[in-house]
């Protein structure tokens, strides 16, 4: 299962956010009829005062006892362990990672070789300590950086962009660092705090697309003009490239430095899955890939690829939504329209991702939620199709290029509920097996539970996967403390992966762990996602609740022995369970979550998912208030122990959703708790020690509550 920081880190990067923000600035759109309305000042002293009453007393209700001590610990241990894969990404002759532990709170980017890369123990090289960059400028608890990436010019690769947060939030501010003395770039490029970012043009040029003053950013909060900036001149002298209107939601401009294939583009990201991409001529004038909005388009060397989310008809030809095609880029802006189908997508399949390397596409499908992997070899007659060597028949993989400019070589990763993640290098179109690097060590004893996949049967008669880990010798008598996971938007699928964090907290003490596929996700394609968008959001909801239901009818647990969990677009989905099926569930946990859908449209990021759930401030609020947890409230009903968690500097969304959800229920004397980490943004967490800490609280309300 994706840990909530990595679901939320994957609904920003679908977004093309490349994160920041002015971001706990506190909104000015009017409140009205809203007693909780003072709890949106997010670092207001009396809302702040509040908090840490409401967290003293959810720590001293759940984390006093010597068993949760044990689990955080045992959490802490396995974040901190040195035994963990250790992610690498080449960035010239170098493989960089950013490593985390107990000795490294806010952490280490380090590189080494691939020859040491391949060693049980490598020697790594130190290329920023944040810890240490911390400390000599002296900041404190919330202001200490916490890093947000790198992006190092190609090819020399002798400069890179450094993006630092505070604390956590997405606004954050970039950097020039020297990678070949490893120093800062004494009056190098630097862009102050906002939601934006910097990127390479040439050596002396970068696109700078951040808050520019009054008027600069979008009803999101994101940038809504790109410029091009010249080093050694202010920041007020950069150039405009693309101003996008009012209403967009994110406007940027990259350069694709592909040896023979530079070229340079805009990007203007109108909603979610609704964005134009111009290609930037030496002269400044931009031309449109003339595609429709809703395609994502990509441009590798001499190729296009258009994945389509609805269907579209060119030339008398009409290709299905969730088809991916390809056309050579020159042509296709040129006016042809020639297409090659690389993937079609059945009512089992979709594509869930697809990786170029130097002379190759690999595709990776979802049949049924399970991944297949293929090989896709341009030639001089059209797209030849082979089988990947080695690719496993189980688990979830994960497949990634190590350098597309140069080498057919891929990163691959398997993994899932029961089995530590294990990465190989493999190299595509050769018959050799996959070279095994890694494989994380087991965090749990797993060997007392298999995995199951069973399909629910929703409200419309639609067929709804889920996934069940349980022990071997279950007995079917409805008693089993069981945790429900989903998360049903932005086209996001939940697939089997591998959490120490559950094993420890849930499986080891004899729970049953389930996570729903249900419709908003990405499982079937763009038609999942599509199923259950604005007014048609309950079908999401009737999902969620028909697998509840389909393990109660199994009897593999019972309402008073089943909980849910959720974070962010999951956090809805798990405020409506509460409101709209109480009697289902024994537990609620609601993280970062959005709540009040009267006013998420004006809290920090909230307009930028008008797309997914509709504008409340139009006829849409007819239909949105019926998914709207805040508004659905009724203290005559009886709900569920539950459970808000948040963050201060989540600067995507407002924590004031969770604040005024607590409140207006324990006003109406609810069985209901808080608690509200200071730092650690949408992910909830800016090191592990605090995840340790927010996931040991999550599994041990749940325990208390559904093993009695």
């Amino acid at each position: 299962m994706p840990t909530l920081a990595q679901t939320c880190q994957t609904l920003m990067v679908v977004a093309g956010l490349a994160a920041a923000g002015s971001a706990l600035a506190d909104e000015t759109a009017t409140v009205t009829n809203d007693s909780h309305a003072w709890l949106e000042e997010v670092t207001g002293a009396k809302p702040l005062e509040w908090v840490k009453a409401q967290n003293a007393k959810s720590e001293a209700e759940i984390a006093s006892t010597p068993e949760f001590k044990q689990l955080e610990g045992r959490i802490l241990a396995m974040l901190d362990s040195d035994a963990k894969i250790p992610g690498v990404e080449k960035i010239g002759d170098y493989y960089y990672n950013f490593w985390k532990d107990k000795n490294h709170e806010r952490g280490l980017w380090r590189r080494t070789t691939l020859e040491e890369y391949r060693k049980p123990q490598p020697h790594w090289e130190t290329v920023i300590d944040l810890d240490a960059l911390n400390a000599a400028e002296g900041l404190q608890d919330d202001r200490k950086w916490v890093w947000h990436g790198a992006d190092c010019r190609k090819p020399s690769y002798d400069r890179c962009l450094i993006a630092l947060s505070r604390g956590g939030s997405d606004a954050d501010v970039t950097r020039e660092f020297d990678l070949a003395n490893r120093q800062w770039v004494k009056e190098g490029f630097f862009r102050p705090e906002a939601k934006g970012a910097l990127g390479w043009k040439d050596a002396d040029t970068v696109y700078v697309y951040t808050d520019f003053g009054p008027g600069s950013m979008t009803p999101s909060g994101y940038p809504r003009i790109v410029k091009e900036w010249k080093r050694g001149t202010p920041l007020e002298a950069a150039t405009v490239v693309y101003e996008g209107s009012n209403t967009d939601m994110y406007i940027a401009a990259f350069h694709d430095a592909t040896p023979g294939f530079e070229r340079d583009f805009v990007s203007r990201t109108i909603a979610f899955y609704n964005d134009e991409m111009y290609l930037r001529g030496a002269d400044g004038k931009l031309t449109k890939v003339d595609v429709p909005n809703s395609t994502g388009k990509g441009v590798v060397r001499e190729w296009l690829t258009l994945e389509l989310r609805e269907p579209w008809e060119v030339d008398g030809t009409t290709y299905k939504a969730g088809s991916l095609l390809a056309t050579r880029f020159d042509d296709f802006m040129q006016g042809k329209r020639n297409f090659d189908v690389l993937f079609e997508p059945t009512d089992s399949s979709s594509l869930a991702g697809a990786t170029w390397t130097r002379n190759h596409v690999v595709l990776n499908v979802l049949e049924d939620v399970k991944n297949r992997l293929s090989v896709l070899t341009p030639s001089a007659s059209g797209w030849k199709k082979s089988a990947f060597a080695g690719a496993p028949a189980l688990g979830t993989i994960g497949v990634s290029a190590v350098d597309s400019d140069d080498s057919d070589a891929v990163w691959m990763t398997v993994t899932d509920y029961l089995t530590p993640t294990t990465l190989m290098l493999a190299e595509v179109g050769k018959p050799a097996a996959p070279e095994v690097l890694k494989t994380m060590p087991a965090f749990f004893d797993a060997s007392k539970h298999v995995v199951e996949q069973h399909f629910a049967t929703s409200k419309d008669g639609t067929k709804v996967p889920y996934f069940l880990v349980r022990k071997k010798d279950l007995e079917y008598n409805g008693s089993s403390p069981t945790l429900l996971y989903g998360y049903g938007g932005f086209e996001i699928s939940l697939t089997p992966g591998y959490s120490g964090g559950v094993g420890m907290g849930w499986l080891e003490k004899g729970g049953v762990y389930a996570v729903a596929n249900i419709r908003g996700g990405g499982e079937y394609g763009p038609r999942w996602h599509q199923a259950a968008l604005k007014q048609n959001r309950h079908k999401a909801y009737e999902d969620f609740a028909a697998v509840a239901q389909d393990m109660i009818t199994r009897k593999i647990t019972s309402p008073a022995h089943l909980g849910i969990q959720g974070g962010s677009n999951g956090g809805l989905l798990t405020g409506n369970m509460l409101m709209q099926y109480p009697r289902l569930f024994g537990a609620v946990v609601v993280q970062v979550p959005l709540l009040d859908m009267k006013r998420y449209s004006h809290l920090l990021a909230g307009a930028s998912w008008m797309a997914e759930y509709g504008d409340p401030d139009t006829a849409d609020w007819q239909f949105i208030q019926k998914f709207s947890p805040y508004h659905l409230f009724d203290a005559s009903k009886t709900y569920p122990p539950t459970l808000f968690m948040t963050s201060t500097r989540d600067d995507r969304v407002h924590p004031g959703h969770a604040r005024k959800m607590m409140a207006k229920m324990s006003e109406a004397g609810k069985d209901v708790r808080y608690y509200e980490n200071i730092e650690g943004g949408h992910g909830g967490a800016a090191n592990n020690a605090q995840s340790a800490h927010m996931s040991a609280l999550a599994y041990t309300f749940l325990w208390q509550q559904l093993a009695k």
